[in-house]
């Protein structure tokens, strides 16, 4: 257990590191605290044999370890009150009424995003708990038509499709089909049923069944695809954690590029934020993954930040709360 010097000579490290990442020296805390340098040294070396500091080869100063990021996240960090610019730029967003929600979240997190230079993602809700309740057609021209889906939860989707040569009678066919013999299946299942259920016998009702099975099989697909949107990818340039090392860089963009990655940042426990630093998380032992669930009526998600360990943890999380309460409201 840390005395309450150490703590806070680690929190102290931690911070000005955050703010700057060069290596803290014992002159720079002693001044802070009314201490020796000497007797900083000591402290920082304690600090150092319980794993939460380390020493670099460039410098005598310490940084901060994962371990010691994670002391100063669950016993340290005092949550940063947001500045009235960030908050005037995040409600100009919220306070738009013409953005559906799912822009507003875009929107917000893209001005998150450019305010701290990290990478910013939100991924939709997912389809297993959304059971099929019908689907509609309307025509729009000869050869395109909407597909309207409906879930029991109240979730709405469009979809265009392109049929060619295709009765409006054959499509009509297809649709009672779907909602005869699929309805109040997950939609997640959408799809497979469409294949071992429908597929067997389209052909005994449609003619064109081919072209209509395929242009309804994307549609379901493409559906239950969970939507992930990522803003300011290039911001991990911008970090001198990666702005020098393009090995990094390289491994920490083709995992931001990977779907099944991505889908496993999903925050499925509760709806606390949860902080995932270095090791923790799945995409670079250098990331820090900081991430929350929404709930708005049928829609349903997780947010997230991404950036460095040297992160503004006390910041990011403050800004996180804000936008959950703001989707939630």
């Amino acid at each position: 257990m840390l005395t309450e010097r150490q703590e806070k000579i680690l929190k102290l490290i931690v911070e000005k590191y955050v703010k700057d990442p060069i290596p803290v020296g014992s002159k720079v805390i002693s001044k802070l605290i009314n201490c020796s340098p000497a007797t900083v040294r000591n402290e920082m070396g304690e600090l150092e044999k319980f794993g939460l500091l380390e020493k670099t080869h460039t410098s005598s100063g310490r940084v901060p370890s994962e371990a010691g990021y994670r002391y100063y996240v669950d016993n340290l960090m005092e949550l940063k009150k947001m500045n009235a610019e960030d908050m005037l730029k995040l409600q100009r967003v919220f306070k738009n009424q013409q953005l559906a929600l799912s822009d507003v979240i875009t929107k917000s997190l893209q001005v998150i995003s450019d305010m701290m230079n990290y990478t910013t993602i939100v991924l939709g809700s997912t389809s297993h708990e959304n059971l099929l309740k019908l689907i509609e057609v309307v025509p729009i021209d000869e050869v395109s038509m909407t597909v309207i889906i409906v879930t029991d939860k109240g979730h709405v989707e469009h979809k265009n499709i392109k049929l060619h040569d295709v009765p409006l009678e054959e499509v009509k066919k297809m649709v009672g089909l779907i909602n005869n013999l699929i309805s109040g299946t997950p939609i997640d299942e959408v799809s497979k049923k469409l294949e071992y259920e429908i597929k067997p016998i389209i052909g005994n009702y449609v003619r064109q069944h081919e072209q209509l099975y395929n242009a309804f099989y994307h549609v379901f697909t493409d559906f239950t695809n969970q939507e992930i949107n990522i803003m300011g990818r290039n911001k991990m340039l911008e970090q001198p954690e990666f702005s020098s090392n393009i090995d990094k860089i390289k491994t920490v963009f083709n995992k931001l590029e990977d779907h099944e990655v991505l889908t496993n940042i999903v925050e499925d426990n509760d709806n606390n934020i949860r902080v995932y630093i270095g090791n923790e998380n799945n995409i670079d032992s250098d990331v820090t993954v900081v991430k929350t669930k929404f709930k708005n009526g049928p829609e349903e998600g997780t947010i997230a930040i991404v950036g460095p360990k040297r992160m503004e943890y006390d910041r990011v999380v403050s800004l996180l709360e804000y936008m959950r309460e703001n989707i939630e409201r």
